[in-house]
Parts: structure tokens; sequence; C-alpha cells
């Protein structure tokens, strides 16, 4: 089959999650108005994740996975989606199942004008801790790229193939994929999509990395803004 669109999955221990995430996947796929394949990224899971993944492979086609020999972590496990992508475009949502694939749809109707189109997550079903320090990264990352982007910790996205595969890879990469986008002077929409609790499993992300690191990686992003380069081809004799 001729797939348009591969959805990356980053996995890190959500062994309680993955078969209802299959499901809302499979219902993605079934009534997606293109063709979607899956790829999940098995970033060094210490559970059961790895064997649930690749039962739910062997019985669904459209799915395949990578897996690591160690957690490198999600900016890593993008990097891996991104390289190993070969449809047009790129779908990303986490396995907590706190965004839905559903919404995929939402951003589909958008994606053909845009070469990024990013949820926001609406009513937030976060821990009052959470949500704040959530609020304040936002900010701060706002102040430092000025892509003005509401919510781009949000695990849910599509983008254009061509534009992922040519973001400058660095840890922390996850939080300034719109930002990205705009420094390849790519266009970027928001949409507003569903938001819920997580049923299985913890958060990845402690204080440090929702508020301390967001910053430090700030300073890489302004040096990578400084030093991209981007040209355009007037005219060429090459075939």
């Amino acid at each position: 089959m001729d797939f348009k669109i591969t959805i990356i999955v980053p996995v890190f221990n959500e062994a309680g999650n993955l078969l209802r995430l299959e499901q809302e996947l499979r219902y993605f796929i079934r009534d997606a108005p293109v063709t979607a394949m899956v790829l999940f990224i098995n970033d060094g899971s210490t559970d059961q994740s790895q064997s649930i993944i690749e039962s739910i492979c062997d019985r669904n086609p459209e799915f395949n996975y990578i897996q690591f020999s160690k957690n490198a972590g999600l900016s890593a496990a993008l990097k891996a989606g991104f390289e190993h992508t070969k449809t047009e475009l790129i779908g990303y949502i986490d396995a907590d199942l706190q965004t839905s694939p559903e919404d995929f749809n939402l951003l589909l109707e958008h994606i053909e004008n845009y070469d990024l189109v990013t949820g926001v997550r609406q009513h937030r079903k976060d821990s009052a801790l959470k949500k704040t320090s959530s609020i304040v990264a936002n900010t701060v990352r706002r102040l430092f790229t000025k892509d003005g982007m509401d919510d781009t910790g949000c695990p849910l996205k599509i983008m254009k193939t061509e534009y992922a595969k040519g973001i400058p890879m660095f840890k922390g990469l996850h939080r300034f994929l719109p930002a990205m986008i705009l420094l390849q002077n790519g266009t970027v929409k928001q949409v507003p999509v569903q938001h819920f609790p997580r049923r299985e499993g913890v958060s990845k992300f402690g204080l440090r990395q929702r508020l301390i690191s967001p910053l430090i990686d700030c300073f890489a992003y302004l040096w990578m803004k400084k030093k991209t380069i981007n040209y355009n081809i007037k005219k060429s004799s090459t075939n």
C-alpha cells in the first residue's frame, strides 16, 4: 500500500497503555482521509512494552517498530522516527493517550496549506503543578523563540516530512518543533484538540525537565537560530 502519513509513537514504559493505543490508532487508520501507518519507537523500555509492541505489529500490517538498545530520550526517538520515515507526512503522538489519534483528522484539514500543524490542548486534565509549570515553560519559550505558539509541548503534531528531516537535531528538540520549522521559513498553524487524564503509567518528565531543561535549551536554540543557513536556488544547470 502507498502510505501518505507515518504516525511516530515514542514509547518508554507504557505497557499499560499500548493495547488501548492500538485500538485508537486502528480507528484513526480506518477513518482517516489519507492512508496511514504507525511506527513505534521503543526508547529502551524496561517493562513489557516491547513484547506488546511486537504482538501489535504481528497482527497489524500497517504497524512497525524500532527498538533502542537503551533509553536515549524523547528527542532521540523523534530523530529516529524522522530518519526512518518515507511518507510525505509525519504525525507525532505520545503513547500515554492524553491526546487522541482521532484529532489527527483535525490537523489533516490544514496540512495542505501549512508545513506543520500542532494541537493546542483544551481543558487540560493535568495536576495544578503540571499545568503551571507548562504555562511557565511555554511563556519562556515564546520569549526566546517568538514562534507565537501557545502550547509547544502538545504531543499531537503533523508536519511535512521534508521539513522534519531538515530539523537540526539536539536533545530537547521536541520542545521546539514549531520554531524549527519556522527557522526553515516554513509555516505553522495551531488547532484546538482534546486532552484526557493519564489512565495508566506515570509521566516521564519531572519539574526539572519541565522548567530548568527548557530554559537551558532556549539558549541552544538562540545559538542555532543565529547559525542557521537558508538559501533558495534561482537557477541551476545541474540535473
